[in-house]
């Protein structure tokens, strides 16, 4: 086969695939084939329904036994006085005290949760407060600085007296965060009286 034959016959065929790819183009007002349509469209199950798939007839499942969720590591202490003061001589911040990064997600954390009630500054005079709510100590006083800081995770994390939990609502590292912006404010503050408001 003599090579200007071969050419002839390369560009029939090239000539070819092209009208074969102009036949069979996509037309968008035809919807593509589908392979194993059952792929396509599963059934699905709102979270609280009954579904055939599993043995107990549910859709939600509970988490298999020993699992912790992602993000959500556990606190090995109880919600006692007890276990307040074993986390105070067991726990250290992950945090350096000059950790500025830190210290400024601290202060909007602080803003957010904690200013209600312990006011802005942390003096005790939040708006709750001001409105008839027992007023927290200020965190300016000699027993507030005093406080380990596993200890005052403790008490983010369990509550304490008139202090709800805010675990649910302030990850591990959002609580030592704002525990790092008490401690700025208590040594910005170092210089007035123990016991007194700055």
């Amino acid at each position: 086969m003599s090579r200007r034959t071969l050419n002839v016959a390369l560009l029939a065929a090239f000539l070819a695939s092209l009208a074969l790819n102009w036949a069979v183009r996509p037309q968008p007002w035809r919807p593509n084939r589908e392979f194993i349509p059952e792929m396509v469209r599963t059934p699905r199950f709102n979270a609280y329904s009954t579904n055939p798939n599993f043995p107990n007839g549910m859709t939600l499942q509970a988490p298999v036994g020993g699992t912790i969720p992602r993000g959500f590591l556990p606190v090995h202490y109880a919600p006692t006085p007890e276990d307040a003061l074993r986390a105070g001589d067991t726990l250290e911040s992950p945090l350096r005290p000059d950790d500025a990064q830190a210290i400024g997600r601290g202060s909007v954390v602080f803003s957010n949760f904690c200013a209600p009630c312990h006011g802005a500054t942390g003096k005790g005079d939040g708006l709750v407060a001001q409105r008839g709510f027992p007023a927290p100590p200020s965190l300016y006083a000699d027993n507030a600085r005093k406080i380990k800081d596993g200890q005052i995770f403790h008490i983010l994390t369990y509550g304490q007296k008139n202090m709800p939990s805010y675990a649910s609502q302030l990850s591990r590292e959002d609580r030592w965060r704002v525990i790092a912006f008490v401690r700025s404010l208590q040594k910005q503050a170092s210089s007035v009286p123990a016991g007194g408001q700055p």
